[in-house]
């Protein structure tokens, strides 16, 4: 599981359907905007990981986390973190989890984080989706658990 983590002072993400284009998720002030990314092998156990590391990681203002201040999280589900690109002029997504394996982990990330008493926001998995962030710093760092 593979996660890019960028330190935000706000974020939201918005969806186009035939109901119009409406926010699905949003944070105001400092959090985490949390691009999540799953492959074949990731379990249960590492969405656990991964929810515990985000919630506790040093990455805020004064070297403070999310638990320390309650700070708000945007956790957004993309395959693409898992594209390569070495070969060719086109990535492949072989390594991505396909959706009827990936997004019940991503779920159980925001599960994971809200029981340990985090505020989360999503995205809409499988939508095609439009993410608006301040990165404050700018501040990002790829995570792997």
């Amino acid at each position: 599981m593979r996660a890019v983590v960028q330190r935000v002072d706000g974020a939201s993400v918005t969806v186009t359907d035939e109901s119009g284009t409406r926010t699905v998720g949003e944070i105001v002030g400092e959090g985490l905007c949390v691009l999540v990314g799953v492959t074949h092998e990731d379990s249960a156990e590492q969405a656990e990981r991964l929810a515990r590391k985000l919630w506790s990681l040093r990455v805020l203002e004064g070297e403070k986390s999310c638990s320390d201040v309650n700070a708000p999280l945007l956790v957004i589900s993309q395959f693409t973190l898992y594209g390569d690109a070495r070969k060719g002029r086109r990535p492949t997504w072989n390594a991505a989890a396909p959706g009827p394996v990936a997004e019940p982990l991503v779920d159980e990330v925001v599960t994971r984080l809200r029981a340990l008493g985090a505020h989360v926001e999503t995205g809409r998995f499988g939508a095609a989706m439009r993410v608006s962030l301040t990165n404050q710093g700018p501040f990002t760092v790829l995570l792997e658990v």
